[in-house]
């Protein structure tokens, strides 16, 4: 794309706008008149079939079935929604269910690594990683005598595979990071990071927070051991919707997570003494199923699955070019620089944009209706969700910027 079809006035947004392929998803959102909400990547958009489904689910179901429901579908769903999204993460059938927040779900998985190699005492993640990730991790360490080491990696690429090489070694259990940089978007080398921790005898754990609904992600085929994520980001599935997790089968047989319920115990309604965990994926499982959050989750991944992982990955890469390429030509001399990653492959669906002044500026998009976030010290953090974004959100958003600082 050339500097001066950049340059030009929004009609080159609009002629993108208009010829492109998901360009129809956005009006199966609702999303308010005059806004320009570019903060998707913190809480998608409440898709229009969320409203009807819960609806139903409510009034329907709840309201009118009550505790028949259960039998009727209710206590299916954190595997049924799972085998759905399973497919956009690469993983097979029985791999992937849905259970409680994603901190609470990342500390099971991580307790349950520690627990598969026992006598191993360190965990190895990054300074930059998501902060709910890196407190359960300290938690753990401390209640479980583990040792963490904090890796110092470039806050634009993320962990790169010569920074774990350098420290894992035959006392490491865990190897765990953000697949998708929660502030830069920087992707990181799953696959090869995973053939190192397996050949040093380490499980990986993944937070796929950033990646599911935004770029492809391959799990089995990466040789992934567990995952965790949330799902109301690109997963448009609501304020506080339950986390999924996903346990190889390589590891199902063997898993012990540290919350005993009675959804993971085999066998639940038999009530019996003693704690028996299930065989399959179930044993991941804690407590009662969150049945309305499930439901709005599930009509995001619908939404997505129906998209396609080929085509959001397309719209996410051409979105993100094309507001790096404003920021360069439109506000490069304005003080403004881009903390993500250039190789489009190795970036996420969302910008770093660094200015000074990035906190004000930050406010003063919002009382303007240009929703954004803040990011510590000095990141604008613009998020691209492929299904709701326009080209021409992203051409006004830069324009309102040059307006606040010209």
């Amino acid at each position: 794309m050339s500097s001066l079809e950049i340059a030009a006035p929004r009609d080159h947004a609009q002629w993108l706008d208009a010829n492109d392929p998901l360009g129809e998803y956005r009006e199966r959102f609702l999303l308010p008149e005059g806004v320009i909400y570019l903060d998707g990547n913190s809480l998608g958009a409440l898709p229009r079939a969320t409203l009807d489904r819960l609806h139903e689910v409510v009034a329907r179901q709840w309201g009118d079935r009550m505790i028949r429901a259960w039998d009727e579908g209710w206590l299916e769903q954190p595997l049924e929604v799972g085998a759905r999204l399973g497919p956009l993460l690469g993983a097979a059938p029985g791999e992937v269910v849905f259970g409680e927040s994603t901190t609470v779900c990342f500390y099971k998985l991580a307790c349950a690594a520690l627990q598969l190699r026992a006598g191993r005492r360190r965990i190895v993640t990054d300074l930059d990683n998501f902060p709910t990730d890196r407190y359960a991790l300290e938690g753990i360490a401390r209640a479980r005598g583990a040792e963490l080491e904090w890796l110092r990696c470039d806050r634009v690429l993320g962990p790169c595979t010569d920074d774990v090489a350098a420290v894992i070694d035959a006392d490491t259990a865990l190897v765990t990071f953000s697949h998708v940089s929660y502030r830069s978007a920087a992707v990181a080398d799953m696959a090869e990071i995973n053939r190192m921790a397996h050949d040093a005898g380490a499980l990986t754990l993944w937070d796929l927070s950033h990646s599911a609904g935004s770029v492809p992600v391959a799990l089995d085929e990466d040789g992934a051991d567990l995952a965790v994520g949330c799902t109301y980001k690109y997963l448009n599935g609501g304020p506080g919707a339950p986390a999924y997790m996903y346990v190889s089968s390589e590891l199902l047989g063997e898993i012990d997570q540290p919350i005993w319920g009675w959804l993971g115990r085999r066998e639940p309604f038999a009530m019996e003494q003693g704690y028996v965990p299930a065989n399959n994926i179930r044993r991941v499982l804690s407590g009662t199923p969150p049945v309305l959050a499930l439901a709005a989750v599930d009509e995001g991944v619908r939404l997505v699955a129906e998209a396609g992982m080929e085509r959001i990955h397309a719209k996410a890469m051409a979105l993100t070019d094309f507001g790096i390429a404003l920021v360069e030509v439109r506000l490069g001399e304005l003080g403004f620089s881009i903390a993500s990653p250039r190789d489009r492959l190795r970036r996420g669906a969302h910008l770093a944009v660094v200015h000074r002044d990035a906190h004000e500026l930050c406010a003063a998009l919002i009382e303007r209706d240009v929703i954004v976030d803040f990011r510590r010290p000095d990141v604008i953090r613009i998020g691209l969700s492929p299904l709701t974004t326009r080209f021409v959100d992203v051409w006004d958003a830069v324009e309102v910027l040059r307006t606040l600082v010209a």
